[in-house]
């Protein structure tokens, strides 16, 4: 596995980190992946996909739901349960990234999941809305064969851990290429200092990077000169899923302006969101838990100022998150051989 970008001494934007520069530097918030990884066949056909759970929290995600939004930068893409999140401004499962075709399977597999821990769900209560986002990595992986199965997705949340998150060509990015060279999973974080407040927030982002032709690939932000020949792969359907997370009190309303900001952070890498590219961004706040059943008639959650400088510096963060998050799905990614002895390779910075 590569470094991320700063290890190459690189550095992007003017923000402070988090401890690990991870979307798990936000308490509580957990990522697992499973990652597959072999041929179907002796005629070419390989699995050269996966699954990536990302866990608002720990606990009983039904029981407590966290403030969520989302938002479309440009919608060519088949994910799951996002009206209701953006109706209700609430997540209630896992958040679970895959390929195109493993949608169905996927959201089969986290309802189990979550079935089994909710014996109630669908009885003496509502239903669940199951979250799932995906990009399409036909290139490397043989997706007509469909080999992510529901228990897939149970393993990756079963896996998740709130230690530092892997990156590159792992769980859901296994197939993904980012501007012509191996993409998937990258993550990033920044402290965001209160001012006037001996106090801070984190916001942390993850990315499923498959989007781009190196020829957009801004380079030049990164790397001083490159003698990287130019690839003349770019991705089928390119797209990327972004999660934003933050422990910031934020309403889902206040979320959603944060989250806009991911396009900025998409942008300044050479994206123009292309016409058949599903760009879409899910956001949460881990402040404030919802519990899923109450009698109360009236509830209270803490949110920030609109005016207060903290606004602006969340925007900062979200864009400055998502960007290094994106380049470090490229600067960790490996050199990937897949269906029909298909390579990508990696980026050399």
């Amino acid at each position: 596995m590569g470094k991320k970008i700063r290890q190459l001494g690189v550095k992007i934007g003017k923000m402070p980190v988090g401890t690990n520069n991870c979307i798990t530097d936000i308490a509580g918030v957990k990522v697992g992946h499973v990652t597959l990884d072999y041929p179907l066949d002796q005629k070419g056909e390989y699995a050269c996909t996966g699954v990536t759970a990302i866990l608002p929290h720990g606990g009983n995600l039904f029981q407590q739901k966290v403030t969520a939004a989302s938002y479309v930068l440009n919608g060519f893409g088949k994910t799951t349960g996002l009206l209701q999140v953006n109706e209700l401004g609430l997540i209630e499962s896992p958040i679970m990234l895959t390929n195109t075709f493993a949608v169905p399977a996927v959201t089969q597999g986290t309802l189990q999941y979550m079935l089994d821990r909710n014996e109630d769900i669908g009885i003496h209560t509502g239903t669940i809305n199951i979250v799932v986002g995906e990009c399409n990595d036909s290139y490397l992986n043989s997706i007509r064969a469909c080999p992510v199965t529901p228990y897939h997705a149970i393993e990756a949340i079963q896996k998740a851990s709130e230690t530092i998150a892997e990156e590159g060509a792992v769980g859901a990015g296994k197939g993904m290429i980012c501007f012509g060279y191996k993409g998937g999973i990258g993550s990033s974080s920044r402290i965001v200092d209160v001012e006037g407040e001996d106090m801070s927030y984190t916001v942390g982002c993850m990315v499923l990077s498959n989007f781009g032709s190196s020829g957009e690939f801004l380079i030049d932000n990164y790397v001083s000169s490159s003698r990287q020949i130019l690839s003349t792969i770019s991705p089928t359907d390119g797209s990327i899923i972004i999660v934003l997370a933050t422990d910031a009190p934020l309403s889902s309303r206040q979320l959603l302006r944060v989250i806009k900001r991911c396009g900025i952070g998409l942008g300044r890498t050479g994206s123009h969101f292309s016409h058949g590219s599903g760009d879409i961004v899910i956001g949460f706040s881990t402040e404030n838990k919802i519990q899923h059943s109450t009698n109360a008639l009236l509830e209270t959650r803490t949110q920030l100022r609109e005016d207060h400088p903290v606004i602006n510096a969340l925007f900062t963060a979200a864009a400055e998150a998502t960007e290094e998050a994106i380049i470090n799905s490229l600067s960790q990614a490996e050199t990937t051989v897949g269906r029909n002895g298909n390579i990508v390779h990696a980026y050399q910075f």
